[in-house]
């Protein structure tokens, strides 16, 4: 669970050529106002993504030489990835699937690289047109990228267009984590949460705001608890759609296998199944990257197919989809960011955060500052309020939805905006 600084006598030659090629076209992009041009380490570098084409030649090379395992010999889900339904989806990934599309989608948005306590940080930086408009910095989580926020900037940062009104627009920065995307991967061990949650708070700084707000899921969930937990002066509050709640009574029930306490609400009933369900039977990737990150690495990082099956079971899990992750997110969408982590080569140094981290992220949290939650009915588990109130408590806004799941943003990014302009509204 670190991820690992690549230097540049260490980097790969893959990677070498994709930031070269990057770099060679940096001079296009231009700074949007309020970044400062400054100098030495604190500069702020446009950035663009230009894959090598023989780098996408390659890909698609090697998923036509897929050697397929057997069929699974039971009709669900139960073993994992589902033959029927991975292959079809890879046979397009190595026919009609287009990365420049994706591509394309990221250049679309202003892209930047600054160096912060060590490490080159890749992030997107859209500033509304409206006045006042609230800073917002989103991170994404795992297997995600920030690929899954892409559709909600323009919610965001135009609310007038998309149902909402001017004073609730934002000014939206998104980061790639250490290790995952564009972002230089950590050579030391040291990159948990904790860190990273500092590194965004001289983001923000850097980018010259001074007072601003935090989102996050999955991993950025955990990110954002840890800067609430660090307060830093400027932190209004935090959103989370992953929120951790779990009180210590029940984190031990749960961890001794006991059944649900008794005098239990229905929603902490429910909260209680949904959790244990978790533990007993849809742990075992964690389990996997939180002791052995490496091993694992070598499969995802040599075979396209093994990197996209490990992908697909956790899109097939954690959307609100039944287990059809393509009625939530399109072959496209999954494809684009299972390639990204692909031309990146950041598989390990991705599953390393888990290593790093070695933490029960559901259990409950200590945070004082002014916090909101969403809780979306595909989430791993439902957060009951009575368990959010404790946890968080300073509680300005808690809402249950009746669509989206683990991926919100990438789900539902107009509900999901919506969302943010109501919990953040107070805060302005």
């Amino acid at each position: 669970m670190s991820a690992g600084v690549e230097t540049a006598t260490a980097l790969s030659p893959t990677r070498r050529e994709l930031l070269a090629a990057t770099a060679a076209t940096a001079a296009l992009s231009i700074l949007p106002k309020p970044v400062r041009a400054a100098t030495g380490g604190d500069a702020i570098r446009p950035f663009k993504c230009v894959i090598p084409q023989k780098e996408v030649d390659e890909l698609r090379r090697r998923v036509r030489a897929t050697r397929w395992p057997g069929k699974e010999t039971v009709s669900d889900r139960s073993q994992g990835a589902q033959l029927q339904r991975l292959k079809p989806l890879v046979e397009y990934w190595g026919t009609e699937y287009d990365w420049r599309h994706g591509e394309k989608k990221l250049n679309a948005h202003a892209q930047f690289m600054t160096r912060i306590d060590g490490l080159d940080i890749h992030f997107i930086h859209v500033k509304s047109q409206h006045a006042d408009a609230l800073p917002l910095i989103m991170t994404h989580g795992w297997p995600g990228s920030v690929l899954e926020l892409l559709k909600t900037i323009g919610p965001l940062t135009d609310p007038t267009a998309h149902g909402g009104a001017a004073q609730d627009a934002f000014h939206v920065v998104i980061p790639s984590m250490p290790g995952y995307g564009f972002s230089e991967v950590p050579s030391e061990t040291g990159w948990g949460p904790e860190r990273i949650g500092r590194a965004w708070h001289v983001l923000m700084k850097r980018l010259g705001y001074d007072r601003y707000v935090s989102q996050g899921g999955d991993w950025g969930a955990v990110v954002s608890d840890k800067m609430a937990a660090q307060a830093p002066e400027g932190l209004l509050g935090i959103h989370t759609n992953m929120p951790a709640t779990v009180p210590p009574d029940i984190a031990r029930a749960l961890a001794d296998g006991e059944p649900a306490p008794a005098g239990l609400s229905e929603d902490e009933k429910a909260a209680y199944e949904q959790m244990n369900a978790l533990y007993t039977k849809g742990a075992g990737y964690a389990l996997m990257m939180v002791t052995r990150p490496q091993t694992l690495g070598y499969a995802l990082t040599d075979s396209p197919v093994g990197l996209a099956a490990w992908y697909y079971d956790k899109f097939a899990d954690w959307t609100y989809s039944g287990g059809d992750p393509e009625k939530s997110l399109t072959k496209d969408e999954m494809l684009d960011d299972i390639s990204l982590y692909w031309f990146t080569g950041t598989a390990t140094s991705g599953a390393r955060l888990y290593w790093e981290n070695n933490a029960n992220n559901f259990n409950a949290v200590d945070i004082k500052i002014p916090a909101a939650i969403t809780v979306f009915p595909g989430e791993i588990y439902q957060a009951p309020r009575s368990w959010a109130e404790k946890a968080y408590r300073n509680l300005i806004y808690y809402n249950k939805v009746d669509k989206g799941g683990h991926f919100a943003a990438w789900e539902q990014p107009d509900l999901f905006a919506s969302e943010l302009r109501a919990a953040f509204r107070t805060l302005r």
